[in-house]
C-alpha cells in the first residue's frame, strides 16, 4: 500500500455469530474487495465479563445472559492463529480489538501489527497501559468521548510516548447524517496533531467518501452479507458488494486529491477550444452597406473562421463592405 493511501478496514466484528464457517466466508468475500485489513473483536468471556453483566439490548434470543453471548462469540487461541494466517494468506492484515488484558496477551502471541481500541475502552487506562507496553501503534475510536475526556486519554498516551491515531466515531447504530460529525476530523487534527481517521456506522458508502475528502487517512466500517440478517451491527454495516464499490471510489478519490488541477493551464484544452469555440456569422442574406444589429448575428463552430463570438459587440453598428449570404462567417475584412 502506498504511504499516502487511505488505510481501509472492514470490520467483521460479531457478524460471524460465533461460526467459524461464516467467519471464513467473510474473509474470502472481503479478499475480493481490496480492503487493507479485516477487523475482529476478541472476546474472552471469563477475562472480560461476568454473569452480572446486563444485556444492553436483548437481541440474542439464544443467549440467556450477556456473559453467555460473549462465550458464544469467542474462539480458542489456536482458532485465532488459523484465522490470522488465513487473513494474511488472502493478502489482508489481521486487525483486532481486545476487550481484556488477556486478549492483549493472545494478540501479542499472534504478533499483530497494531491494535484497534473501541470507543468503550478509551477510558480503560489499564487496557491502554497494557497495549502501550507492547510498543505497537494504537488506532483509538473516540465515539463516547467529549473533549475533556479525550484530552485526558491523549495526555495519558503521550506521557508514555505511545504511537497512536484517533478515529472520529459516533456510537449510534446506524448513525444518521446529522450525527456523522465529519467536522470533527479536522478538529481532531488541529487539536492533537496526529493522524486521524473515521469509524463509520452509517451503512452508507457516501459517508466514507466524504470522510476521506474531509481528511481521514483511515476508514473503518462494519460489513455484513445482507443488512437483513441477524446481528447487532447488521443495520449499520455495508454489504460486501458495497464495500468493493467503496474501495474503488476511494482509490479513485486518492488520485484526484493527489492531482490538483491548475485552472490556468489551458494546454490540455487548446484543440477542444477550437473545436467547441464559435465564430460570428450572419443569420440572413445581407447587402453591402447594411448596418449590423444583434438580430443579424449567429455563432457557429468552429473558432477561427471569423470574428470570435465573444467579440460580437465590436461589430454592432458597423456597415458591411460586401454582400454576405446567410450563415457566412463574418470577418474583419467584411466591415467598416
Amino acid at each position: 500500500m502506498k504511504s499516502n493511501s487511505v488505510f481501509i478496514i472492514a470490520e467483521i466484528g460479531q457478524a460471524h455469530e460465533g461460526s467459524l464457517g461464516l467467519l471464513y466466508s467473510y474473509i474470502d468475500a472481503l479478499a475480493e474487495t481490496g480492503v487493507n485489513a479485516v477487523k475482529f473483536q476478541m472476546h474472552i468471556a471469563a477475562a472480560e465479563s461476568s454473569i452480572h453483566e446486563p444485556f444492553r439490548v436483548q437481541f440474542a434470543k439464544e443467549d440467556a445472559t450477556r456473559y453467555a453471548y460473549w462465550q458464544r462469540m469467542g474462539f480458542t487461541f489456536e482458532q485465532w492463529q488459523e484465522i490470522k494466517m488465513y487473513c494474511e494468506a488472502k493478502g489482508m492484515e489481521f486487525l483486532c480489538s481486545p476487550f481484556s488484558n488477556k486478549a492483549v496477551d493472545w494478540l501479542e502471541a499472534l504478533a499483530v501489527k497494531r491494535y484497534k481500541i473501541g470507543s468503550g475502552e478509551v477510558f480503560n487506562h489499564l487496557l491502554l497501559e497494557k497495549i502501550i507496553q507492547t510498543g505497537k501503534p494504537l488506532l483509538v475510536s473516540t465515539g463516547m468521548s467529549n473533549w475533556d475526556e479525550l484530552d485526558a486519554t491523549v495526555a495519558f498516551l503521550r506521557a508514555r510516548n505511545a504511537d497512536f491515531s484517533l478515529l472520529q466515531c459516533t456510537t449510534s447504530y446506524p448513525t444518521t447524517p446529522d450525527r456523522y460529525g465529519l467536522n470533527v476530523i479536522q478538529e481532531l487534527k488541529a487539536r492533537y496533531q496526529v493522524p486521524v481517521g473515521f469509524s463509520d456506522h452509517s451503512a452508507q458508502k457516501s459517508t466514507g467518501i466524504a470522510a476521506v475528502t474531509m481528511g481521514a487517512s483511515i476508514l473503518e466500517f462494519h460489513v455484513v452479507f445482507d443488512r437483513r440478517q441477524f446481528g447487532p451491527d447488521s443495520s449499520s454495516s455495508l454489504t460486501i458488494d458495497e464495500t468493493k464499490e467503496l474501495v474503488l471510489a476511494l482509490r479513485q478519490l486518492e488520485v484526484a486529491l493527489a492531482n490538483p488541477v491548475d485552472k490556468n493551464d489551458g494546454a490540455p484544452f487548446h484543440e477542444l477550444k477550437k473545436m467547441f469555440g464559435k465564430s460570428l456569422a450572419v443569420n440572413k442574406d445581407l447587402k453591402a452597406g447594411h448596418v449590423l444589429t444583434f438580430e443579424d448575428l449567429e455563432a457557429k463552430k468552429p473558432m477561427g473562421y471569423g470574428i470570435d463570438a465573444k467579440e460580437f459587440q465590436k461589430v454592432l453598428g458597423k456597415k458591411l463592405i460586401f454582400d454576405k449570404p446567410q450563415w457566412d462567417f463574418l470577418t474583419d475584412e467584411d466591415i467598416q
